[in-house]
């Protein structure tokens, strides 16, 4: 007789096989019945505040664990999320979408029920997700259902993008064969073959006659399962290495050959000139939106440009298909003699102005966007996870130097303000989870650090409670400039429509149910910055933070902004 057990529970044995500690997601009617599976699954049920904050969250958990999950009820709840799911499809998070759907008689005879268009159509939410998912499964029929959940979930992990899984509320309990639980879920595997061979000899050719190389390393290299192979190849080339935004932290930027973003025609004269004149630009995982590429400044020319991509290959003009990222990194580490790859005596002139220095005179000076982020840096420890809201936050804290195992959230391309709020919660999930597991680097603690608008907080205030009942390690640094003031630099730097509600941010601690020792503070001046640094109770790594810090709301860090912000200026002249 054939094992069996129950759909909810292989459902969740599948996720808690890969790695998925915690699911984030909020109760409705038609999950409250599988909801009731998580906890004897041994999985940890978050309880977000709402749905777009559980994706947010599950994105940010997926991108530091590999993977993550929601649930959310059928229509209003899916819905809500799907924003925060179009995202993580944007930059390649791998979220698993899991949605209670009402009972199969219901959908069968086209019953008119709550959280429905009112005309007995089930399908349309279904079809509303198919653009921003690889997969998506009804759950059904219980003798197919476990073939389904593991093709959901194995193109989830293939390809590092959201799924869609429906299951109807009369199928939670139904039985389903066990037997696919005895295997876990396996990603297909390339051998290497002539072809593939061909085309790596054409690279380590290029590589070997390359006289001014240089390795740029994009976002998608996390999701293509290439991150440690790729430093391995900056490690054994020596050369110059740089990360875009996306992929900022993927590399150890302490090591001498490594310097950070690459920001195109806002860098500095000596590392956009270096980049420019190279003869051979290898990037891996590229994801060249405009607003991770410096408004396409920073794309390397075709003409001496490899792209190592998901399944893809492209030298100059040419692309050679069906290489699997993960087959050609490993390849060309294995072969690569470098003996033969050129040897840079000195990186001197791209080496990066040292950071501005405190100085007691300033103290009273107001804080600046450019005396702020040089002495801020000092708060990042190793291990730590850096999210930089989307506007001044995101590119103010890109000048920030990155002890080992630091990984960082910037703005890439979906853009979606309020985001790190939920990925902050979701990220310090899986940062601890991974410390209790011992698999952080041997780290022992670590914390995560939200530097965050005050426009943007007000999106996804509510996930402070989250953040603050699971107890995480998270730092919020609140910039106060009275407003969007990215959107002013963009248009409307007068504008009323630019401006937010004033809050009293400090006091959203205690409201979200914070204890009443939890350390808060307001700074104003540059001697409140440095004294705030130099305070014990800050310093302390356990624990939930605030800190509201005044700057001018039309005062932005060097880079596109400023650049924005001139040309607004010029405009009202």
């Amino acid at each position: 007789m054939v094992e069996t057990v129950k759909l909810a529970e292989y459902l969740f044995a599948r996720l808690k096989q890969l790695g998925i500690g915690a699911i984030h997601g909020v109760p409705g009617d038609f999950n409250l019945t599988l909801l009731d599976y998580v906890e004897p699954a041994g999985l940890q049920w978050v309880g977000n505040a709402n749905e777009l904050n559980a994706g947010y969250a599950a994105d940010g958990y997926a991108r530091i664990k590999g993977v993550g999950a929601l649930i959310t009820t059928f229509g209003v709840g899916e819905l809500s999320a799907i924003n925060a799911i179009a995202g993580a499809y944007a930059e390649r998070a791998a979220v698993v979408h899991i949605v209670g759907t009402p009972d199969r008689p219901t959908q069968d005879e086209r019953r008119l029920v709550h959280h429905t268009f009112n005309d007995g159509e089930f399908g349309r939410f279904a079809q509303m997700a198919v653009p921003v998912t690889v997969a998506q499964v009804d759950l059904k029929d219980p003798r197919t259902s476990p073939e389904l959940i593991d093709h959901a979930l194995r193109q989830c992990l293939l390809h590092s993008r959201p799924v869609y899984i429906q299951v109807p509320v009369d199928m939670v309990s139904a039985p389903v064969s066990a037997e696919p639980l005895r295997s876990e879920i396996r990603l297909p595997t390339a051998e290497p073959s002539a072809y593939s061979d061909s085309v790596i000899e054409q690279i380590l050719e290029r590589i070997y006659k390359a006289k001014q190389p240089v390795i740029l390393v994009d976002g998608e290299t996390r999701a293509l399962g290439i991150v440690e192979l790729v430093q391995k190849l900056v490690y054994l080339t020596g050369w110059a290495s740089f990360t875009t935004a996306f992929g900022w932290g993927l590399l150890d930027e302490t090591m001498p050959n490594v310097f950070g973003i690459y920001r195109g025609r806002f860098d500095t004269p000596a590392a956009d000139t270096f980049v420019s004149e190279s003869d051979l630009v290898f990037c891996f995982g590229p994801h060249f939106s405009t607003t991770n590429s410096y408004s396409k400044t920073s794309v390397p020319k075709a003409e001496t440009a490899i792209h190592i991509t998901h399944n893809e290959i492209r030298i100059g003009d040419k692309t050679f298909r069906d290489i699997p990222a993960l087959l050609a990194v490993d390849q060309l580490v294995k072969k690569i003699d470098t003996s033969r790859v050129w040897d840079y005596p000195s990186y001197d002139k791209l080496s990066r102005p040292p950071p501005i220095s405190y100085s007691e005179v300033l103290k009273d000076m107001p804080i600046t966007q450019a005396s702020f982020w040089p002495m801020v840096s000092t708060l990042v420890q190793e291990g730590d996870i850096v999210l930089g809201e989307t506007g001044s936050a995101g590119h103010g804290c890109r000048d920030i130097p990155l002890p080992k195992h630091v990984r960082t959230f910037l703005p890439v391309t979906w853009l979606s303000i309020g985001y790190m709020v939920g990925a902050a919660q979701g990220a310090a999930l899986a940062q601890r989870e991974l410390i209790a597991a011992s698999q952080y680097h041997g780290i022992k603690n670590a914390r995560t650090i939200l530097f965050i608008g005050d426009g943007s907080f007000q999106m996804t205030a509510q996930e402070l409670g989250t953040i603050i009942r699971h107890n995480l390690n998270v730092t919020v640094v609140l910039i106060n400039n009275d407003g969007y003031t990215i959107e002013r630099v963009i248009h409307g730097l007068k504008q009323g429509y630019n401006d937010v509600a004033s809050w009293r941010y400090l006091q959203a601690p205690a409201f979200f149910g914070a204890k009443e020792d939890t350390f808060t503070a307001k700074v104003k001046t540059l001697g409140e910055v440095q004294d705030l640094l130099e305070t014990d109770a800050f310093k302390n790594i356990e624990g939930f933070k605030m800190v509201e810090v005044i700057m001018d709301r039309e005062d932005v860090p060097e880079g596109p902004l400023v650049w924005l912000l001139q040309k607004q200026l010029n405009a009202t002249k």
